[in-house]
């Protein structure tokens, strides 16, 4: 064979390899498909509690597709519900590695940063998401923001409320934002705010051990004592075992 021979079994060589492969390509997506199916599984079974068999099936997701951000961002709550805080933040890494410039996936991260008390941190993150235009739904990340500016050590309340606000005026019934700003009410010692916000919150929202306690207190302090035990007996006999069941008692007891 001479040497133009040579070269054309060469070149049909490097076309064949280049050329797609429809088994292959049939394979890669069927793959993919499994991994997208393994996250569906995996969060059906963080809703029953089923967490140990969810973190297997994202393991399998994550080894099935390795740039499949969902996986890596399931994952990441999943070991916040389990108390692995430093996982948790491994996770939410690699996705951001995967997909940089998702505002969704930078707000999660930020609440999260949050959950940690850090605060200056989970700032930036929330900042970065509030400067896309294109974002659709700013106002989650104003009520994140603002929850967070009042946690920590040096809690700035008057952003905190702007924040707040902000989110409210955007979507009037965000219970994220109305309990927030009754928490915020408590905290600055507005307590005609606080009851207001709560019981707006409770005109939409579900009422939790958190929620009746916070304007437990308002009511307490406005002097509405005929709310104020309507209240106290709901949250003791709705939420007997809760934290904030136990503060009440020990408020009564003093």
């Amino acid at each position: 064979m001479n040497k133009s021979g040579y070269l054309m079994v060469i070149a049909m060589c490097m076309l064949v390899a280049c050329a797609p492969d429809p088994v292959q390509k049939k394979k890669e997506s069927n793959v993919r498909d499994a991994a997208k199916m393994n996250v569906q599984l995996a969060s059906g079974y963080i809703q029953r509690g089923q967490l140990e068999v969810a973190k297997e099936k994202l393991t399998k997701a994550i080894e099935q597709d390795p740039e499949l951000v969902p996986a890596y961002t399931t994952m990441a709550v999943l070991m916040e519900m389990i108390n692995e805080p430093t996982e948790a933040e491994n996770y939410y890494l690699d996705a951001l590695d995967l997909d940089s410039r998702n505002p969704e996936l930078q707000n999660n991260y930020g609440q999260f940063l949050c959950k940690q008390n850090k605060i200056e941190e989970a700032i930036k993150y929330f900042e970065k998401v509030l400067a896309n235009q294109f974002y659709e739904t700013p106002e989650k990340t104003y009520a994140n923001l603002g929850y967070c500016l009042m946690q920590g050590d040096n809690p700035n309340y008057k952003k905190a409320e702007e924040n707040l606000r902000k989110a409210i005026k955007m979507n009037p019934q965000m219970t994220t934002a109305l309990i927030s700003m009754g928490e915020l009410g408590i905290k600055t010692r507005q307590y005609l705010m606080a009851r207001a916000y709560m019981q707006r919150y409770h005109a939409v929202g579900r009422k939790t051990a958190h929620s009746l306690w916070l304007q437990i207190q308002a009511e307490k302090e406005l002097g509405d004592k005929k709310y104020y035990l309507e209240l106290s007996r709901e949250l003791l006999k709705t939420f007997p075992d809760s934290t904030e069941a136990g503060l009440l008692m020990e408020h009564v007891q003093k």
